[in-house]
């Protein structure tokens, strides 16, 4: 069976899970006209990914309160799909920690020669369930558990030691005079990042900004783009703009 197929089973079968409950094993089995052994491994994967809770005989869906964000808004869908289509076949990329980021991964699909570096390691075993699988390049260094990736002086030597065409990276706020801020104090590989990519890529909801946070972590100055929804207001537009930032705008299909 294909990569991509497996891929999708399980998603149906998370789904299947997250709808009826608490599932025994073959209940699923027989539902998905799958052996017990595969249902088995298929529940392992996705207890390892964190998206379910095994139980004796079967398996069952994550407490509400242990999910930081039950579903992805139609807009960081748009936001990833818009990113996606910049990417062309045979580029290296940078995709940094974040659900936004992430959400481009299915995006990738049939992007043949893609060279893909990443600190965090959702996107990492997102990228390994794509049917044509990119070369994956890791960054390591140090765990932080605030963004869920790899940080430190470590990942930064690493970057260092290569080039790309691709930045993609999140934000947890916007300043339309100075550029994007994050709650995080670790701001050191982010720069890197941008350091060593030939075009820099912002992915933010228009929400994001205005945010009052504190930490600058990438000045408009080294920033290319700016991928966000159409709630992002003129005069904020106006002033990312005049930075010399390319502002793309794009349109939210409704739920």
């Amino acid at each position: 069976m294909s990569k991509r197929n497996t891929a999708q089973r399980r998603h149906a079968i998370l789904a299947f899970i997250n709808e009826r409950g608490e599932t025994g094993v073959d209940t699923l089995a027989e539902h998905f006209a799958i052996s017990e052994v595969t249902v088995r491994k298929d529940l392992a994967t996705l207890e390892k990914s964190g998206l379910l809770l095994r139980r004796y005989g079967g398996a069952a869906p994550l407490p509400q309160e242990l999910l930081g964000e039950p579903r992805l808004s139609p807009a960081k869908r748009a936001i990833a799909r818009a990113a996606c289509g910049r990417i062309r076949e045979h580029q290296r990329i940078i995709i940094d920690s974040g659900s936004t980021t992430s959400a481009m991964i299915p995006g990738l699909a049939g992007k043949a020669g893609l060279v893909v570096m990443t600190n965090a390691l959702a996107v990492a075993n997102a990228l390994r369930e794509l049917e044509e699988e990119p070369m994956l390049l890791m960054t390591g260094g140090t765990w932080d558990p605030h963004s869920e990736s790899f940080q430190g002086q470590v990942a930064e030597q690493v970057l260092r030691q290569y080039d790309f065409d691709q930045l993609f990276i999140g934000a947890d706020g916007i300043d339309p005079a100075r550029g994007t801020t994050t709650f995080n104090e670790l701001l050191g590989l982010s720069r890197v990042m941008a350091e060593v990519s030939r075009e820099v890529v912002v992915l933010a909801e228009s929400s994001k900004v205005g945010r009052r946070i504190p930490n600058l972590e990438l000045p408009w100055q080294v920033i290319h783009t700016l991928i966000t929804d159409q709630g992002l207001g003129d005069k904020s537009r106006h002033t990312i703009e005049a930075q010399g930032v390319e502002v793309v705008l794009t349109p939210v299909d409704p739920d």
